[in-house]
């Protein structure tokens, strides 16, 4: 005869509480089989993106289109009976379905006919792409307004007799009553949520491409979304958090590449101030050095009082830069970076400055607010005007709702279902050793030092303004975005100074952490995924930041395929190097992915000629067999349940805790 079970005090004060949710033996059996049913389902799609930069446009017709897996299973379900050009309508309508909806209006002459057969072609993928998701997760996916009536036409699709008729009934009342249009936009949200189950962004949302506020805010409306931080994410986390240097940094960026629609549209920050003291400070000032990248239209449309006014306003905000980046280095001798301290380093008379005891000459020497006795110190005029622009980008509401959300859902680093993502690098010597950095006053290497690195950068943000260690955590920001080694800048040093001042391109270089020559071998991926807790055959290192030249040939799959780099030029700015605009990496059931794109020819085009961005993609990796649920961290957290609810089980017959059957 079997003992009976005993339980620990601990456990007896859990399973109490547990018992509040599930208060009978028949309510903890119940959940017990849903788990184990969903621990059986094939493993949900993963999606990997990095390098966004703000390229919305392709950015939202690529996370619309799942990378090219909606158009596939379009094509699976219906390549055999629609043409061509239905299946491409039918694609472009789930990726705009409000846009699509008002062209078809124009167009279609009998709207009737074609809003029945477009609800049953979208019920029916709806059913196709929802066989590895159990009902209830799908209706957590649907709108709300519309959830009774998609779970209705999707359990009613297919069946035959009365059940037909009640469907067909309920998709002519949809139109009768003037549903329609709201029920196709619903299902086409629907499938692409459960063609996207899980999405990665591994790093730099932000900076080059023109609105990461609207990338920003795609994102907030998506199911199921994790990012880990890019070295332009933390500079944006820094400013927002109210650090007088990354806002420097910012406006400096963004000013030089005209980027500005993301900070006076996206965020409603004005330049006022700056415009204003530039243009009375640098009115006769050398800005030969500081003129600003114009492309396209952007060139014709500026006026030489515009060009004039935007390098006076590059230059302002540099200096200021410079300055705030030497009170930091000053402040914190611990960064290593003393060889960054370079307006100390000038030599007025000789026009020259002196890096590593070597003088260059200047292509600029006028610096009219920096005092040779004290070059660091803001004058009052300098200071006022960061102050305000600082106060500015803590006042935006949006930009303050977007970094909240970069921190919620964000972190340095994340381990998930035997991948390790990060977006720059594990700092290491030049010995292939792991780098160990002492900032925070204790030795540090690997995960422990991303970890110190992710703590402190929340200071930044959620520690109390004023207080030192919400400080340093702005300091730490700033070291993060341009720090030597930092693990996700990833070079010995920036030569801001150098590219703005100096003639010669040899001062230009910004060497690349030995990171990047190591995870070259097999042996070093291992040893770094061992460090993480990570080890066999299906473990990967996914990163970004380093554009993949793939027209010269270069792979994204490194490392004897324990590597995989994803940053593929979604920035304009990049693609002339890479070839490319962007990979997206795909990880489901059966094998991993990796899908690239080409330019995006813009959302009219698509909308109006279907014009889809075109992917090649490659399996690389396939798996020995189906991967189940019950094999992923999901699985194993869904697992942990189930034993939790079975030792309740064996405490309601055993009377330990009793059952409660007024619920």
């Amino acid at each position: 005869m079997d003992e009976k079970r005993t339980f620990t005090p601990e456990q007896l004060r859990y399973l109490r509480l547990l018992s509040k949710r599930f208060p009978t033996v028949q309510a903890a059996g119940t959940e017990i089989i849903r788990l184990r049913a969903i621990l059986n389902l094939p493993k949900p799609t993963e999606h990997f993106m990095s390098d966004i930069h703000g390229e919305h446009e392709a950015f939202l017709h690529i996370l619309g289109s799942g990378s090219g897996e909606v158009k596939e299973k379009i094509l699976e379900l219906f390549g055999n009976t629609l043409s061509q050009r239905d299946c491409s309508d039918l694609a472009t309508l789930i990726y705009y379905p409000r846009a699509k909806l008002e062209l078809e209006a124009e167009e279609t002459g009998n709207l009737t006919e074609w809003y029945r057969l477009t609800i049953h072609r979208l019920v029916n993928l709806c059913r196709y792409v929802s066989t590895k998701h159990t009902r209830r997760k799908v209706r957590s996916y649907m709108d709300p307004e519309y959830e009774s009536i998609l779970d209705e036409l999707i359990h009613l699709a297919g069946e035959g007799g009365f059940r037909q008729d009640q469907y067909e009934n309920i998709i002519s009342t949809i139109i009768q009553i003037g549903q329609a249009a709201p029920v196709i936009q619903a299902l086409s949200q629907l499938i692409k949520a459960l063609v996207v189950d899980r999405l990665h962004i591994v790093g730099d949302i932000f900076d080059r491409g023109p609105r990461a506020d609207i990338v920003m805010d795609s994102l907030m409306q998506t199911n199921n979304v994790d990012i880990q931080w890019g070295n332009h994410d933390v500079l944006w986390m820094g400013a927002a958090s109210g650090s007088r240097t990354l806002v420097a940094t910012v406006l400096s960026n963004s000013i030089r590449y005209n980027n500005l629609d993301v900070i006076e549209t996206g965020y409603g920050i004005s330049l006022r101030p700056l415009s204003i003291f530039a243009n009375e400070i640098y009115s006769g000032s050398d800005t030969r050095q500081f003129q600003v990248k114009l492309t396209g239209d952007d060139a014709k449309q500026y006026t030489e009082k515009d060009k004039l006014l935007s390098a006076r306003m590059y230059k302002a905000i540099t200096i200021i830069l410079f300055k705030l980046e030497g009170q930091k280095l000053l402040r914190h001798p611990e960064f290593g970076m003393a060889d960054r301290l370079l307006l100390d380093k000038i030599d007025r008379e000789n026009r020259t400055v002196s890096i590593n005891g070597q003088a260059y000459p200047l292509l600029d020497w006028d610096f009219p607010t920096v005092d040779p006795a004290d070059p660091y110190a803001l004058t009052e005029e300098e200071s006022h005007v960061i102050e305000q622009l600082t106060d500015s980008f803590r006042n935006s509401e949006k930009l303050q709702q977007h970094i909240r959300f970069l921190y919620s859902r964000g972190s340095l680093y994340k381990i998930c279902n035997g991948n390790l993502l990060f977006h720059g690098c594990i700092p290491m010597t030049e010995d292939g050793q792991l780098k160990t950095f002492t900032i925070g006053g204790k030795e540090r290497s690997g995960k422990r030092f991303l970890d110190y690195a992710e703590k402190t950068a929340r200071k930044a943000y959620y520690d109390r303004r004023g207080s030192a260690e919400r400080q340093f955590g702005m300091d730490f920001l700033w070291w993060l975005w341009a720090g030597r080694d930092s693990p996700i800048f990833g070079r010995s040093r920036m030569t801001t100074f150098e590219r703005r001042f100096l003639a010669d391109e040899t001062t230009w270089a910004e060497p690349k952490n030995a990171y990047y020559r190591y995870c070259q071998d097999p042996k070093v991926c291992d040893m770094l995924l061992k460090e993480f807790g990570l080890e066999g055959d299906h473990c990967h290192i996914i990163n970004g930041h380093v554009p993949v030249r793939t027209k010269s040939g270069e792979s994204p799959i490194k490392g004897g395929g324990k590597l995989l780099v994803i940053d593929g030029g979604f920035c304009r700015a990049y693609q002339p190097t890479t070839g490319i605009a962007g990979y997206t990496l795909i990880y489901n059931s059966r094998h991993y992915r990796i899908v690239s794109h080409q330019p995006f020819t813009g959302k009219w085009n698509a909308i109006h000629k279907n014009d889809d961005i075109q992917n090649e993609s490659l399996v690389f990796e396939q798996l020995p067999s189906r991967m189940r649920i019950c094999q992923t961290d999901e699985g194993v957290a869904l697992q942990a349940q189930v034993d939790d609810l079975m030792m309740l089980l064996d405490a309601y017959r055993t009377g330990a805790v009793t059952e409660d059957h007024r619920h």
